[in-house]
């Protein structure tokens, strides 16, 4: 496997590092030795001291975590003082010493394998074309379930806002465990299971055992045996169920209502709740005990609201769903403002419902224009010319204030966060983010040069004109 390494290391010539190149080519990988400016894909930064240019570097080449990037250091004393996490935060994929590790080739060989394993996941069809989403986010979330799905057995808990996708997601995990003998998966929403009946729902019953129960029934614990048990709205139980699920969940064995035998049960367990669980705890409405029964990974499914990126390429998906025999029609430059700048309390779902509305009043082969919006959709227009600065945005700039942050650090933070978004959002291309953003492209290379050269200085480039 072919990977970059880049040596910031205070003298080039170092001897070591042949040996490094050695060890990774006998371990299965094939090292690329060129300057930064040329560099793609995965690879390795090499470092013994965690300064700018090597926070830079990991948040340039990795793309924010897009692109996976390990970063090694010479020692452990250069990953004290948090190093290993902000180096985390600018977006490599892991952090380790090299005179730490028994086999520290062989270590970054394996990752890389791995990383590779997931990311080709990533491109199949199967996610391409049912899990829509370019941005950030939303690929480090897909990486993160692919993960978990395909190399683990855990149990999963995902959390997220109605409509972001959670069902999407556990059907992704149960398609993707890797189990040879996968039995079905198995949906239950707990929200709709009536409190009389749960025993009957979850535990199945035998024939006489209630008024009504003319025949014996399999529940959910027994019809999820071997395969996938998905329970959704899991905030939604009482505490009384909670408890009477918790033995299942934890020893595999349950009886049926009737029934004094036990049965034993061999499932993997999804959850997923829009509720805040941890709160649901501290105000004993949730046992912790099966919170942590059921949490062996949480997954945490971002709003629309943080995916804006992804809200064209959404979109046009549920476009092409509706007109699979025809084309989709293109988007005029004012619906493509208004399907951007629109809020979203009902996430995706909402999404897909508006195209849905709109598609349907579209005729013509020409473009999607405002025309086709309904009445009732429409923005207020005071509101709409000043949408960007509300609430979240306000609360930010509290947040940053009241942790001390002068007004020269949130101005060029705000600067920096809007650059790393305008180019991440024209995939690197540096002239079409200066369009965007309104500067030239010498403005935006000053200023990324400025940064990377001493990103605690924060000095701020000139923001229009040609630099000058």
């Amino acid at each position: 496997m072919k990977i970059w390494c880049q040596f910031l290391t205070s003298s080039s010539s170092d001897p070591a590092q042949h040996e490094v190149v050695a060890a990774l080519t006998a371990a299965g990988l094939t090292p690329d030795l060129r300057s930064a400016g040329n560099l793609s894909g995965p690879g390795i930064i090499f470092f013994d001291a965690a300064n700018a240019e090597v926070y830079e570097l990991v948040r340039e080449l990795s793309g924010r975590g897009l692109q996976r990037v390990l970063a090694v250091a010479s020692g452990d004393a250069a990953l004290r003082d948090g190093v290993t996490w902000e180096l985390m935060g600018a977006g490599a994929s892991d952090v380790f010493a090299w005179e730490y590790s028994n086999d520290p080739a062989q270590a970054a060989a394996l990752r890389f394998k791995r990383w590779r394993e997931i990311d080709q996941i990533l491109d199949a069809s199967l996610i391409k074309e049912n899990l829509v989403g370019e941005s950030v986010v939303w690929k480090c979330l897909l990486r993160r379930i692919v993960e978990v799905a395909r190399f683990s057995d855990s149990s999963v808990l995902l959390l997220g806002e109605s409509g972001t996708g959670k069902e999407l997601l556990a059907r992704l995990i149960h398609t993707l465990d890797a189990r040879r003998d996968k039995g079905e998966l198995i949906i239950l929403d707990c929200a709709t299971v009536v409190p009389e009946l749960s025993g009957s729902e979850f535990f199945g019953h035998e024939r006489g055992s209630y008024t009504g129960a003319a025949s014996e029934r399999e529940g959910a614990f027994s019809l999820a045996n071997k395969g996938t048990l998905f329970l959704d709205e899991v905030g939604e139980l009482s505490p009384r169920l909670q408890s009477e699920l918790l033995r299942v969940v934890q020893e595999r064995t349950f009886k049926r209502v009737g029934s004094n035998s036990w049965k034993k049960t061999n499932f993997r367990l999804i959850c997923a709740t829009n509720r805040n669980l941890r709160d649901e705890e501290r105000q004993g409405r949730f046992r912790g005990d099966f919170f942590h029964r059921i949490a062996g990974w949480t997954c945490v499914l971002p709003p629309l609201r943080d995916r804006v990126d992804d809200i064209l390429h959404l979109v046009n998906h549920f476009i092409r769903q509706l007109q699979p025999q025809i084309g989709p029609p293109s988007l005029d430059p004012a619906v493509n403002e208004y399907l951007l700048k629109r809020e979203y309390p009902g996430n995706v779902r909402e999404l897909k419902s508006l195209v849905e509305r709109t598609i349907k009043r579209h005729v013509g082969p020409g473009p999607i224009t405002v025309g086709d919006i309904a009445e009732e959709e429409r923005p207020d227009l005071a509101a709409w010319l000043d949408c960007w600065r509300d609430a979240r945005f306000e609360e930010s700039i509290r947040r940053a204030v009241s942790l001390g942050a002068s007004l020269r650090e949130i101005r060029d933070t705000a600067t920096d966060t809007a650059i790393g978004v305008a180019i991440g959002s024209e995939g690197g291309n540096l002239q079409r983010a200066a369009r965007k953003l309104g500067v030239t492209d010498r403005a935006l290379q000053m200023r990324r040069a400025l940064r990377r050269a001493d990103p605690k200085r924060r000095e701020t480039a000139p923001a229009s004109g040609d630099g000058n």
